[in-house]
């Protein structure tokens, strides 16, 4: 079992959720409660890598962080090196790819939300970044808990962009995916069978604990 690749890949789940709870969260309460008429071209924008080839994404991400583009210049003259097939080029792809799995959760949990809670708060003075943090935040944790776990789990057993932006440099961009697709072309089925294994042991897990969070609100919503 390729250690490395377990433990690169962790790595680059944690930061991509870090990043997604940092940014998901704004952008799902924005999608949610604004009334902006067009707000669904911005829907389909960050739905869109639901839809969308991981190969045809990974090729334009490709070609964003190449040297010859605007992106892949401004990175290279600030850090010394390019941003295609590195470990920071991977953080920016996974963000981009795993997007619509944090926020689409997380903008449905604040959709649950009790709209009576809300103009009570805005009627007694309350601001509404102290309505958001008091009352909707609290309310959506279920929904928050969710969007975490599915976009780690989706960043540990993403192929298709991570191969296009990052390649296969051991160390570096080699994922547990791409173990696997290596281990199975070099005939070693045990090794893949045995990292596969523990993929599909950790998605199970996940969505267990993904369908327990939002079985609940339904559950507690009926008694009530």
């Amino acid at each position: 079992m390729d250690w490395q690749a377990i433990v690169l890949s962790i790595r680059l789940a944690a930061i991509v959720c870090a990043v997604l709870l940092a940014i998901g969260l704004p952008i799902a309460y924005w999608l949610t409660f604004s009334r902006w008429r067009w707000k669904f071209l911005v829907e389909a924008v960050v739905a869109l890598p639901l839809v969308l080839p991981p190969t045809v994404l990974g090729f334009y991400m490709l070609l964003a962080m190449g040297s010859r583009s605007p992106l892949g210049r401004l990175w290279e003259r600030w850090t010394g090196h390019p941003l295609a097939f590195t470990f920071d080029g991977l953080v920016i792809a996974s963000i981009l790819y795993s997007l619509p799995f944090a926020v689409q959760p997380i903008a449905a949990a604040f959709a649950q939300v009790d709209r009576g809670l809300l103009e009570a708060s805005s009627t007694l003075g309350s601001s509404r970044w102290r309505t958001a943090v008091r009352i909707v935040l609290p309310l959506s944790v279920h929904g928050i808990v969710a969007g975490v776990v599915l976009s780690f789990a989706h960043t540990l057993g993403e192929f298709g962009v991570v191969l296009m932006v990052g390649g296969n440099l051991p160390g570096q961009t080699r994922t547990v995916s791409i173990a696997i697709y290596d281990q199975v072309q070099a005939f070693r089925y045990g090794e893949a069978n045995a990292t596969a294994l523990l993929l599909l042991a950790f998605s199970f897990g996940v969505l267990s604990i993904v369908y327990a969070l939002t079985r609940r609100p339904r559950a507690i919503a009926s008694r009530t």
